[in-house]
């Protein structure tokens, strides 16, 4: 094969389909990159035999083929060229070789058969439906920081999605919890999703689904069966093997009778929650809320660095209460609010809070006290 490319759309790519390939491991052609030279294209495909990313960027093609190259290290190289520059690459006959040049420099990498290079099929998804790159986003913005890194839990290490009624309005519903924490985002069902099973999609097929739609608002195409999920956004499309397992009844943990309501500027209460948190300890991270009429006292003690406390003027007509939280996970929380306004719906000391936009009630968050 024989191309001519652009940096900037080379490293794009790149950039994208590297991610996917892991570090170590114990099968080398996993290390690579399969490039494949089509007309006015090269395909750039990555797999850890869970995920797979194929990605396509226009290119001057000479000689069509393929082959196959370290990932890592020609995200690398394309890194370190200077902007704007051409990249001329080219295999030999024998094809167990890649020579890239660009301007002075020449580059030549040791390459795998492509005939080796796994392939994986995406099988039946018999539903399809689209959500725009700004719902997906959105979808996957508001639920990911709850999702559970404890591997024993695995059915936990996702984002459950599924198609559910909400006032008897059908709904496309995200949710992740590590136990701790609940997160829950909701949006109308798009047409083609109804009857969609249930499915639980890995925190790195997230994580790397994340990154396509980043600066993208193009649809996004979605398929979907029991076992997989392809999602394609412009030249790109990644097909990834979803978690086996059930996920837990969520609608349990979340609470209907609390009953002690607290109305509180966003930014203010974030910034307060920040500030005493300074004082916690790396392991105990503990914030009290001391609720009263009209005031909210934070405060945090601890025994090897002192204590902090600050009071916010804030909407509460309820019975006194003292709770205490995990400060990083209501941090968490209310980075997620994007209204001025977080309310917070409380029980008693030992129950859980929800905690949701005033104004956006699409979303909604569930938080586990600590005792302090």
């Amino acid at each position: 094969m024989k191309l001519t490319i652009e940096r900037a759309a080379f490293l794009k790519a790149l950039g994208h389909v590297q991610s996917v390939v892991e570090r170590r491991t114990t099968i080398p052609i996993l290390s690579n990159v399969l490039l494949r030279a089509e007309p006015g294209r090269l395909a750039l495909s990555a797999t850890d035999m869970d995920l797979e990313i194929v990605e396509r960027v226009p290119a001057q093609i000479e000689r069509e083929g393929r082959t196959t190259a370290p990932a890592h290290t020609l995200y690398d190289i394309v890194r370190k060229l200077r902007e704007g520059a051409q990249i001329e690459i080219e295999t030999s006959g024998e094809r167990n070789a890649l020579v890239l040049r660009s301007g002075r420099s020449t580059f030549t990498l040791a390459c795998l058969p492509p005939e080796d290079y796994p392939l994986m099929a995406s099988g039946e998804l018999p539903y399809n439906f689209s959500l725009s790159a700004t719902e997906l986003r959105t979808l996957i913005d508001r639920t990911r920081f709850a999702i559970s890194t404890e591997e024993t839990r695995y059915y936990l290490n996702g984002i459950y999605l599924h198609a559910t009624k909400a006032d008897e309005v059908p709904i496309i519903r995200a949710v992740a919890t590590d136990g701790h924490r609940l997160a829950r985002m909701e949006m109308v069902l798009p047409e083609g999703a109804a009857g969609m099973p249930g499915i639980i999609i890995p925190r790195k097929t997230v994580l790397e689904l994340r990154k396509l739609v980043e600066e993208n608002e193009d649809e996004v195409q979605i398929g979907l069966g029991e076992t997989k999920i392809r999602l394609a956004i412009g030249e790109a499309a990644l097909t990834s093997k979803l978690i086996d397992g059930t996920f837990p009844d969520y609608g349990r943990v979340i609470p209907q009778n609390n009953d002690k309501e607290l109305i509180v500027d966003k930014k203010d209460f974030e910034a307060a929650v920040d500030r005493v948190s300074t004082i916690s300890s790396e392991r105990g991270r503990a914030v009290k809320l001391a609720l009263s009429a009209g005031k909210l006292v934070l405060s945090v003690t601890n025994p090897d660095s002192g204590s902090a406390t600050e009071e916010l003027e804030v909407e509460y007509a309820a019975d006194a209460l003292d709770i205490g939280f995990n400060s990083r996970y209501l941090l968490d929380i209310a980075a997620q609010i994007e209204g001025e306004v977080a309310v917070l719906r409380l029980a008693d000391p030992g129950s859980p809070t929800l905690v949701q936009d005033k104004d956006n009630k699409s979303a909604l968050y569930v938080l586990m006290p600590m005792r302090v």
